[in-house]
């Protein structure tokens, strides 16, 4: 029978989690990075039990990897080429089982020794609802991707395909919009591999930089699709103040993806899939997407501001907008 927190204590549970991180690393109160010239990026993300992870839909090691992938996914997002670490401030019961804990820090570190980076430090404390808080820290290359740094005319691409995490979820959850609906058995496993075990796309931005055209200058504009594929170019659209056309016949639909208006919407809205969203000139968006396996070209940047239509129609595609706060 696994101990509790509680019965552990603070010192036995800083202990026995100093084995995940470099030794010595949790023997002070601060961690210390090596001199880099290389400009650091910071990113803190929070995962909340009962609204990003649960134990019907996610072990102990896929809630510690999650935790890894959706930091990692926005540094990437932003051009980080290397990973210094983590931090985790980890909120449990003082009933929770040291087992999950250890399963949590095993799928942290698993994440790490997968993408780079190492654990450098964290707190922990008692509460009621069990939650992670995970900083991470890497450094950006020759390319610093921002959301405001589209331009009129430029190719939207994507890193892959977009819905298989919310296909992912609704299986997990047996959902009924999933009555009567024949999925192919390989769709089903790579959805929910793709919900448990997220990859952030640090292989697309290596291969966005080595395929950048010589003449061209370092001018990109990039996020994830963490919030979902038409929350990706909303957020590229609003900051760099244009608009965007997509091609319904090129939405980035999974392999033996179902058709019909609602798994669309899956596709554009689910949310979680963590691919590269992009803005490029067209030569070097041909050439990332010549080099890069699984991206796919979107539509296209234009002068409409804040308005995105599909391009074989003026109408505007809306969607309701993400809420951290919305009531499950």
């Amino acid at each position: 029978m696994t101990a509790s927190l509680a019965e552990l204590g603070e010192s036995e549970l800083l202990r026995r989690l100093a084995r995940f991180a470099p030794p010595g690393q949790f023997a002070d109160d601060t961690a210390a990075l090596r001199p880099d010239p290389r400009p650091l990026l910071v990113n803190t993300d929070v995962l909340v039990e009962d609204i990003h992870f649960s134990d019907i839909t996610t072990s102990a090691q896929d809630v510690g990897w999650r935790a890894v992938a959706a930091n990692l996914s926005d540094l990437a997002a932003s051009g980080a080429v290397s990973i210094d670490g983590i931090t985790v401030a980890l909120v449990a019961p003082g009933s929770t089982a040291w087992s999950w804990v250890d399963g949590v820090y095993t799928g942290l570190a698993a994440a790490l020794d997968r993408f780079g980076g190492v654990l450098l430090g964290g707190d922990c404390s008692n509460g009621q609802q069990r939650s992670l808080s995970i900083t991470a820290l890497g450094r950006v290359g020759e390319l610093r991707l921002h959301r405001g740094d589209a331009r009129p005319g430029d190719a939207l691409v994507t890193s892959g395909v977009h819905g298989l995490s919310r296909l992912g979820l609704a299986v997990l959850q047996n959902d009924p919009a999933l009555d009567g609906v024949a999925l192919p058995d390989g769709l089903k496993t790579a959805a929910i591999t793709h919900h448990q075990r997220p990859i952030p796309r640090l292989d697309a931005l290596d291969t966005l930089l080595k395929t950048k055209p010589s003449p061209l200058p370092w001018r990109a504009a990039g996020t994830d699709s963490s919030d979902g594929l038409l929350a990706a170019v909303e957020g590229l659209c609003t900051s760099s103040g244009c608009g965007a056309v997509l091609d319904r016949a090129l939405l980035p639909r999974p392999q033996g993806w179902p058709s019909g208006l609602s798994w669309d919407q899956w596709c554009l809205q689910g949310g979680e899939d963590f691919e590269l969203v992009l803005s490029l000139p067209p030569e070097w968006a041909e050439r990332w997407l010549t080099t890069q396996e699984g991206s796919r070209r979107i539509g296209e940047i234009t002068t409409e501001t804040g308005i995105i239509r599909w391009s074989d129609g003026p109408r505007a595609i809306t969607a309701p907008d993400f809420n951290h706060y919305r009531r499950p």
